[in-house]
């Protein structure tokens, strides 16, 4: 048998966590290796979540406006209709672009990539099993376990890969349904569903809560609720799906969503978008002995460590919101570490957003949190409707929200639904990382006629001195 190869760092997984720490770790000097057993590399987030999602939203959002709204700025256009087929390469194009683009830095950066499947096998070792079914044995002084999540399922839902579907296989469909039943109201389920409503597709969304958008502030989830509703999409809240059932043949097939004391929604897809879980199957975490914790997720301390020397996890495999950009931070800031430099992930201050029409962002504490905790604060808002630049681009729905506290006005949350909400989002997050009062903010040149500025009144707003209002 061969000797095992050598390397400072063994990585895997190539997903946002992954690649990110990869290419931080060869800038700081090591020797990096990543193990992925996709060809592609970025994993979930750039082959099969975050970026074909986003494209589909572009080109279906795109045919929106030249179907509804395009004749409002004088450009006339007749028998407006959707290709599907070049969607959907448009889509697999900016995907290719993409991971292709890590394939670039890698070779750059210097990091060595191995094709197969990864697992913990001893002692700061590391077996990969390629597709040829030849193993190759790795070593190194640092193990990073970035595997990412999976889809979760539903007690009574089989997921079957053509009518009951995860997003995966929503995102490559070359037919528009006629009806679609999603089940969840998270940032997936309601993008997938606007996309497809978009194309024509009759959407009803069912989701356990009595609400939209879990964990968001609710006073913009109602608003959000509103706007869906408007463009179309059905909702079944505080609905227990207890199974779903398929019936026909071929093309016939349908699917029956039953929902505990309620009549069951029949959709001719399904796409089940109730969440993610943590991907730690193959790893080998139970031969070397890897702990998790009551959630099945990687325990780790304040530096990523593991309970096992030299094994530590990063991104959806440990605590915190499973999103490519916090499991980015994650591997930058422990491959600092591990070079002995001061470095830091604010988990407070992880921004979320739903790529819907209009965008919905958020960061820091919801009113509701606020609420729940006893703190005082005070609230401005301000709404796109009164934006000269929301108007002028006719996108004015939605509105800015700030919380401050009541006695230091420091910002404790941000919150915003409307047109570049998940850009304008930014400007909180650097506001809230360096301790920022909304007076600060209210105090900030904002270029005029732009988005931001509601931000800035939203910001004076917590005062009582919007200007434009």
């Amino acid at each position: 048998m061969a000797a095992p190869v050598q390397h400072d760092v063994v990585i895997i997984g190539a997903g946002p966590g992954g690649y990110v720490a990869a290419i931080r770790g060869a800038q700081l000097g090591f020797d990096v290796a990543v193990v992925e057993r996709e060809v592609a590399l970025g994993g979930t987030c750039l082959r099969v979540g975050c970026i074909p999602s986003k494209a589909l939203l572009e080109s279906s959002h795109r045919y929106q406006e030249a179907k509804e709204t395009l004749g409002e700025h004088g450009v006339l256009v007749d028998g407006v209709r959707a290709d599907l087929t070049a969607m959907q390469a448009r889509r697999a194009n900016v995907v290719k672009q993409n991971t292709d683009g890590i394939e670039y830095l890698f070779k750059k950066n210097k990091v060595t990539r191995y094709l197969g499947d990864g697992k913990l096998t001893g002692d700061r070792a590391v077996s990969v099993t390629a597709p040829d079914g030849s193993v190759t044995e790795l070593v190194a002084e640092h193990v990073v376990l970035a595997t990412g999540s999976e889809v979760a399922t539903l007690k009574g839902v089989e997921l079957d890969a053509e009518v009951v579907v995860s997003s995966t296989e929503a995102l490559e469909w070359d037919a528009v349904p006629a009806s679609l039943v999603v089940i969840g109201a998270g940032y997936i389920g309601l993008e997938l569903g606007s996309v497809w409503s978009r194309l024509g597709a009759k959407v009803t969304v069912v989701e356990y809560l009595d609400r939209i958008l879990p964990g968001m502030d609710s006073e913009v989830a109602r608003e959000a609720l509103r706007v869906f509703k408007q463009q179309g999409l059905e909702f079944e809240l505080g609905a227990r799906v207890t199974g779903v059932s398929v019936t026909g043949k071929g093309a016939k097939r349908t699917a029956s969503v039953a929902i505990d004391g309620r009549e069951p929604v029949v959709g001719e897809k399904v796409l089940v978008a109730v969440g993610r879980r943590p991907a730690t199957s193959g790893l080998g975490l139970e031969d070397v002995g890897v702990a998790l914790d009551d959630r099945g997720r990687v325990a780790v301390d304040e530096d990523f460590r593991t309970n096992v020397a030299g094994v530590y996890a990063i991104g959806d495999l440990i605590h915190g919101p499973m999103l490519a950009h916090k499991a980015e931070e994650d591997g930058v800031v422990l491959m600092e570490r591990l070079a002995g430099q001061a470095s830091a992930v604010h988990y407070a201050l992880v921004p979320g957003v739903a790529y819907t029409e209009p965008e919905i962002a958020s960061v820091g504490q919801t009113e509701d949190q606020l609420k729940d905790g006893g703190v005082a604060y005070r609230k401005g808002v301000f709404p796109f409707s009164a934006n000269g630049r929301a108007r002028a681009i006719g996108s004015t729905q939605g509105r800015v929200k700030i919380l401050a506290d009541a006695t230091t006005d420091r910002v404790l949350g941000v919150h915003i639904i409307g047109p570049r909400a998940g850009d304008l989002i930014a400007e909180a997050v650097a506001a809230m990382t360096f301790g920022a009062s909304s007076e600060d903010i209210a105090r900030t040149f904002h270029a005029h006629p732009t988005l931001s500025e509601v931000v800035k009144e939203a910001a004076l707003a917590v005062d009582g001195r919007a200007i434009h209002i």
